[in-house]
Parts: C-alpha cells; structure tokens; sequence
C-alpha cells in the first residue's frame, strides 16, 4: 500500500521532528552529579572520564595489569593505562569509550591527535562553574537531578552546614543502606538522635519516619529511591519489606513523594572490580506489582537494569496508574538496547513515560549521552509519526513539542505533582 505522505512531505517533517528533539530542554531526573558546593564528589574532567567503571572493566579485559597493582596507580596513572589500552592499542568502538570522543568533541576539543596531556592542559585551564554551564549546554540539560545519600560521611555535613542550592540542580533521597542494612543502619540513626531499635516496632518505624522527614526536608527531594537485588521480594516478612511498609511509604504518601525502586543490581559480582565489579540480574517484578496494587495512594517511579523484564514492566505501567517508569539504565544505556526499549515502551505507552536519564556519575557525560539518546528517540519518533500520516492523522509541529517536552521531563513533574 502506498504511504498517505510522500516523500517530499515526509522528510520536510521528519527534519522538524529531529529539530525538536534536538532543542527540548531535558530534565535530567537521575544522575550521580553534584551541586558544585559538594568539591570533589562532583568527578569532571578528562581523567575522570578515562576511570570510570565501565571503561574500568572493559580495560581489564585487553591488559594484562593485576587488580592489586591497577588499584595502587594513582588516577594519573590509571587513566594513562585506560587510554594507551582502550584508545591507543584498541579502536574505541564501545559506547562507554565513543562516549568520551563524543563528549571531546562537543567541546571542540581535536581527539585526532590523540594528545592525552593536552586534552589534560585543556581541562586544567577551565573553572566547575564554568565546565556545568558548558556540558548543560551542549546536553541540551535544564536541570539534574542528584543521588544524594544521608549515609555518605562526605555528602552529610554538607547539607547539614547548609549552603545557597544552585537552582540548576534538583536531589533524590537515596535510602539504600537503611532498606537493605538496617542492623548496620540503626546505630547511625541513634547516633544522630532518632530512638531506633535493631528489631523495628511501631516506635522504631515512628522514628524511621521523623528521619526520613527531616532529610526530605533538608535537601527539598523530590523522590526517594533505592536499588535492589533481583530476587527482592514483597511483601515478605523480612526487616526490608517491613522497613518499606511502615516506614518509608507512609512518609511518601504523608509528602506526596514518589518512591523510586531500581531492581536488578547484583553487587560485587567480581569484587577485584570494585566499583566496576557488580552485575545485573532477572528480577522477580511481583515485588513493583504487589506494592503498586496494595498502596494505589503511593507513587512508584521505577526502571529495571535486566533487558528481560523490560516488557513486564512496560505491561505492569499499562495496569497501574501509579507507576511511572524511566530511563534505561546501566548496562541497558547503549543505543540498541535504548531503540529496542524506547520503542516498545511508546508502542505500548505513548508518551506517558520518561525514556531517558543520563544516569551519569562524571559531569562530561551527559553531553555525551544525551546526544546519543536524542538521535536514537529522534529516530523513533520520525518513524512513529509518519506511521500516523499513512492513517490520515497530520501530526502539527506544536503536537510534536508537546510530545516531546512531556517525553523530556514534562511527564515526570506531572506524575510528581499529582
């Protein structure tokens, strides 16, 4: 059958669709990035780039260094090891290492000369207030959400000391250590003064709950979240499924939060790794089913690292109007694992998702995600509007914006704010 739209009409509209895509402002809503107050947690710069976990692992595969005398080099040193073995000795052809290239040429920097101390001189020259404007610029990233964790000894006194919030950046409650080590947990909390007990009760989850206030409060989150194993199962009776019911959803509806649950982590599946180290699991998505159906005045925002549960959660959206599902995370952010994804999820839920964040833990990286994620969504969009017109529908460019804005955060704040 003969496509409605012909081909002169077509590629007129396909150019603005990517020309929309291009230019949407995105709320990045999960990140592993800092507010510039925060000093060296906030990772930016050339040899930050180089270390990161994913090129960690892949290095090792290629060099013939021991863990113990990769670990003792100085990040100097580790990153002149990663670029000699990943960039040097070996065509960059992974997404974790064409990443980078992207992110270096982005900022006009020539990654034909392979000149690793100039990319160095380069980076040493440029202030963090300055590098944030540049990357949020050329991700096209209005604002970034933060992982911030009461339980990190670097992070806490921070917050605690209190500082002027530059408006650019937003924060997410990370609760981790408290769902899933809790007997380690609650000496923290008694420490700090919330009357806490090993075996929780009614008092303890009370005080869970005081503790969870206090933090929400102080850092204006706007979620909770936390990831979990893949065989993570509620309800259950277990201190972390107890945690979660009589503590940490009746906050969230009290606050009007949602409540972020990421399965599919298994930590430290070859611990010489370290941060590199862990991998991804089948998770038993009964868990994100029961919580949504026994707690309907709670919101769920969820993403699952596992690209065979990915249809199972597509479905479990479809069901639950309390549920909304983001980003592909981890080892599912590389392009075709996003097209595959990114597809099934608008032909099964329009727009009404969030396909994206950049999940990044290095500030350069999210010039270099996004760019990649706007083609692949680009891509899909093109196709999917122009399978509209062979129905007859004429899709109007200010249709397109909408689509796009809700798609790029826009469907995010509406499902927060409701």
């Amino acid at each position: 059958m003969k496509s409605i739209l012909s081909e002169a009409s077509r590629v007129p509209f396909a150019a603005q669709v990517e020309e929309i895509v291009a230019s949407t402002p995105i709320y990045d809503i999960h990140t592993h990035l800092y507010e510039p107050v925060f000093g060296e947690l906030l990772l930016w710069g050339i040899d930050d780039l180089l270390i990161y976990h994913y090129l960690v692992a892949e290095s090792f595969r290629l060099h013939d260094v021991s863990y113990d005398k990769f670990w003792s080099l100085s990040k100097t040193e580790q990153a002149d090891l990663i670029w000699n073995t990943l960039f040097i000795e070996h065509s960059p052809i992974s997404e974790a290492c064409r990443g980078v290239l992207t992110t270096l040429h982005a900022l006009g920097l020539d990654v034909k000369k392979r000149d690793l101390p100039a990319l160095r001189q380069w980076f040493a020259g440029r202030t963090v207030e300055q590098h944030i404007t540049q990357c949020m610029e050329l991700a096209g990233v209005r604002n970034i959400c933060m992982t911030n964790s009461p339980f990190d000894d670097l992070e806490r006194p921070v917050w605690e000391k209190g500082f002027h919030r530059d408006e650019r950046f937003t924060a997410a409650l990370r609760i981790d250590p408290l769902i899933l080590n809790w007997p380690e947990t609650a000496p923290k909390l008694a420490q700090w003064g919330y009357s806490v007990e090993v075996n929780p009760g009614s008092k303890t989850y009370s005080e869970i709950r005081r503790f969870l206030a206090d933090w929400s409060k102080r850092i204006d989150a706007k979620y909770l979240m936390v990831s979990l194993p893949p065989d993570f199962a509620f309800p259950a009776n277990t201190v972390s499924a107890n945690l979660i019911e009589h503590a940490v959803l009746p906050h969230c509806r009290e606050h009007n939060l949602p409540f972020a649950l990421m399965p599919g982590v298994k930590r430290a599946v070859n611990p010489q790794l370290k941060l590199a180290g862990d991998g991804v699991g089948l998770s038993d998505l009964n868990t994100l089913q029961n919580l949504c159906a026994q707690f309907p005045q709670n919101k769920f925002l969820a993403t699952v690292l596992a690209r065979e549960n990915q249809h199972e959660l597509c479905i479990l959206a479809r069901k639950f109007r309390n549920l909304h599902i983001f980003g592909c995370w981890w080892f599912t952010n590389i392009p075709s694992l996003i097209d595959e994804i990114t597809r099934m999820r608008i032909e099964l839920l329009g727009p009404s998702f969030t396909p994206q964040h950049s999940d990044a833990r290095v500030l350069d990286q999210i010039v270099y995600k996004w760019q990649h994620s706007r083609r692949v969504i680009s891509n899909i969009l093109v196709e999917k509007y122009t399978e509209l017109g062979q129905t007859g529908w004429q899709t109007s460019p200010a249709e397109v914006e909408r689509d796009v804005k809700e798609l790029f955060g826009g469907a995010f704040e509406k499902f927060c704010r409701g």
